[in-house]
């Protein structure tokens, strides 16, 4: 962690060596493709993404596929076209972005895989944060308050990777307690495209079928869907739920109980990575700083994992606030 955060501190002036010129003198065009912009979460990686590469003397193309894995593709090729000499890409569907990385490679662009990794294709490298580490803080942070007791667990978009390494690391804190009879999975349940929607039904579910003392809730946004079910109920602040991503509404929920825990991942060391790694791949320039290997499926793609944080009620000012993630006021907002 120690060379991370050093790599990452020098990473503002150049990813590939503290003591090179940070870029060009003529501007590289940097293709950012976005599954989807709707959640809180992408929108300011967009920001923080687009303004890092704009100080360092990049021009920008950003594409937001709303959800759509095939308009994706086509936004790729697109910016392909434009001229992007690499593509940081988050990708709606790991499997469906398989393409994205071929056609790149016949253009001799290469693929940064931002937060998402991309399945059964060579991409070049894979920047997020260590997932299976928020899947364990998330059951973890729950089993502290509810060691025993049934369990209802809203897994991610069965489409999305990430969601596959949260569920093994719900599984890496669980499995010993259900081994034992202490706590019992009574509902495992895929959550489409991370909606909240899909949470809350399968939450009112749950509900009407068991008697529910704990949820494990994959990210905020299924988070604040199972709890619209438990406010319906009555139920809200009394069933300990886990989330990630520090959204604004899930913080305000931890601050007034009605959420145990959310993940902060700081994205803006995420963002201005991924800009300082486009840039000397463009250069031709070696990235600093990979820590690990991912299997995809096809290759063991060449990986940086940042660390995630709990947040707790505890911990929200000295994290999340001290950031400047969200205004205390906000956070706080009655």
């Amino acid at each position: 962690m120690k060379r991370l955060v050093l790599i990452m501190l020098c990473g503002i002036i150049s990813l590939a060596g503290c003591g090179k010129k940070s870029v060009n003198s003529d501007k590289l065009v940097i293709g950012l493709s976005i599954g989807d912009l709707k959640e809180e979460r992408w929108q300011r990686d967009r920001k923080m993404f687009e303004d890092e590469a704009k100080r360092l003397g990049a021009e920008v193309i950003v594409q937001d596929a709303s959800g759509d894995p095939n308009t994706q593709i086509q936004q790729c090729e697109n910016m392909l076209v434009r001229g992007a000499k690499v593509l940081v890409v988050v990708p709606k569907n790991a499997d469906a972005a398989a393409p994205i990385v071929e056609k790149a490679h016949k253009k001799g662009v290469k693929v940064i895989c931002y937060d998402r990794l991309i399945s059964n294709a060579e991409p070049d490298l894979y920047l997020s944060f260590d997932n299976v580490r928020v899947g364990e803080i998330q059951a973890r942070e729950i089993l502290k308050v509810i060691p025993e007791g049934n369990y209802l667990k809203l897994n991610g978009d069965p489409g999305d990777k990430n969601a596959a390494m949260v569920d093994q690391g719900h599984m890496n804190v669980l499995k010993e307690a259900i081994d034992a009879g202490k706590i019992k999975l009574v509902v495992n349940q895929a959550c489409d495209k991370w909606q909240g929607s899909e949470a809350k039904r399968i939450t009112e579910d749950a509900l009407t079928k068991y008697t529910i003392n704990a949820i494990v809730a994959s990210n905020d946004g299924t988070a604040a869907g199972a709890i619209a079910a438990l406010e319906a109920k009555k139920m809200a602040g009394k069933v300990p739920i886990s989330g990630q991503d520090a959204d604004l509404l899930n913080c305000q929920y931890i601050v007034n109980g009605t959420q145990t825990v959310t993940v902060y991942k700081p994205i803006k060391k995420l963002a201005e990575f991924a800009a300082n790694a486009a840039l000397a791949m463009a250069r031709g320039e070696e990235v600093q700083g990979i820590n690990s290997k991912v299997n995809n499926g096809k290759t063991d793609v060449s990986t940086v994992f940042l660390e995630p944080i709990p947040v707790t009620k505890e911990n929200m000012d000295q994290t999340v606030i001290a950031d400047g993630y969200h205004s205390r006021d906000l956070v706080y907002k009655q």
